[in-house]
């Protein structure tokens, strides 16, 4: 059985909805998730888990948000090489420019992104949810 870290932060509650989404996917693929806030989480707990799934909504500039999650990454960033990881977060502007650059950082690292980076454009609807169930399952 796969441990899967679902690390998140939030600001409206999109990007918790996609989580708590990730959440279910992994466990009806029989894996074990643990929901994380980013303030919680730090990359010491990184080999805790067989996977990672990162969720953070656009902020500002199309940017990771910057106080908690950021900073979080940044740090969890040096272990990603060979790691199987996800990324996902919902935007309310522009065209998402955020996902693609933090697709790339999460390349450049050695990262193995185990699903499409995911981005939903403001409060999840139906289809982004199960998408993000998708992810679990890869994942898991």
């Amino acid at each position: 059985m796969s441990k899967v870290a679902v690390v998140y932060w939030t600001g409206t509650g999109n990007t918790e909805a996609m989580a708590n989404a990730v959440v279910e996917g992994i466990n009806e693929a029989g894996g074990e998730a643990e929901l994380i806030f980013s303030d919680d989480f730090n990359a010491s707990m990184m080999d805790d888990f067989d996977a990672i799934a990162f969720g953070c909504p656009a902020m500002g500039d199309e940017v990771l948000e910057e106080a908690s999650f950021e900073p979080m990454f940044e740090e969890c960033e040096e272990k990603l090489e060979g790691r199987k990881i996800a990324i996902f977060g919902s935007y309310e502007w522009n065209n998402g420019e955020w996902m693609v650059d933090w697709e790339k950082r999460c390349k450049d690292a050695g990262a193995n992104l185990a699903y499409d980076p995911l981005p939903a454009y403001d409060n999840p609807d139906d289809e982004a949810l199960d998408k993000c169930r998708e992810l679990g399952k890869a994942l898991a």
